[in-house]
């Protein structure tokens, strides 16, 4: 019989509602993301994403306040030389075992002792590490001045200048100094003088940048926290390592061999 069969759109509205159910049926079962399910997991994600921002905000804050104070002090070895400084501070870097002096400390020296022998001050101060009987960088240091012609009389070593900050503060409060200039590269001088100005030292700075090194982004990115940590130091008023007697600066430099 004609009527008898059923009706074509029956069977799609049929169809239609076992695909609703089924669906329902899918989203009924499917389970909450590990990130809903999971509060300590989104606590300690939020939290770590917080203080990555802090730490991230504070080492770029504190990095515009380290390079805006410094910037200002980076003069030419002209205008250096017509700052009326005590002595001329060389900072550090490796020597190797012979002690002759890395590329990097002899760009300095060579810097520094360039100063010198234009008059910019009448003493040179070697500050680096001597922290063992087996590594000495400022002997090595001032043999090379003397090497250049530097009389050893005019030639101070600072052997505890284990770090920028040290060296800053030696030079003050060990050697005296009201006015220094200081010689390294660039990208170490704006934490040098940022550290000589929290000491109360009047400091400029002539950049050594006399090469390209393969190592100089990882130097910089090394300087990011180093700066951070030296206007922490600053602010705190850090003692150094190691004080001293006071040592002054017109005598010979032979009383620091050693």
């Amino acid at each position: 019989m004609k009527g008898a069969g059923v009706s074509p759109n029956f069977d799609n509205s049929v169809r239609l509602d076992i695909m609703v159910i089924m669906r329902n049926g899918t989203h009924a079962a499917k389970k909450p993301s590990f990130w809903r399910r999971h509060k300590g997991f989104r606590v300690a994600t939020i939290s770590l994403a917080a203080v990555m921002f802090a730490g991230a905000a504070f080492l770029a804050v504190t990095n515009a306040v380290v390079l805006g104070v410094a910037s200002e002090r980076i003069v030419s070895s002209e205008e250096a030389s017509e700052s009326q400084a005590d002595a001329i501070v060389v900072l550090g870097a490796l020597v190797y075992p012979d002690g002759t002096p890395s590329p990097i400390l002899q760009d300095r020296l060579d810097n520094g002792i360039a100063l010198y022998q234009a008059g910019a001050a009448p003493k040179l101060i070697m500050s680096g590490d001597h922290g063992t009987t087996s590594y000495n960088e400022v002997q090595g240091m001032k043999q090379y001045a003397i090497g250049k012609g530097v009389p050893a009389d005019d030639v101070f070593c600072d052997h505890a200048g284990f770090s920028t900050y040290e060296s800053m503060h030696r030079a003050k409060h060990v050697f005296g100094a009201e006015r220094i200039i200081v010689s390294t590269q660039t990208y170490h001088l704006y934490r040098a003088l940022y550290d000589a100005a929290g000491l109360g030292l009047d400091a400029v700075g002539v950049p050594s940048d006399f090469r390209t090194f393969r190592e100089q982004l990882w130097w910089d990115i090394r300087e990011i926290p180093a700066r951070s940590k030296d206007l922490v130091k600053a602010l705190v008023g850090a003692q150094p390592t190691f004080g001293g007697e006071p040592i002054d600066l017109n005598q010979s430099g032979s009383v620091t061999d050693g």
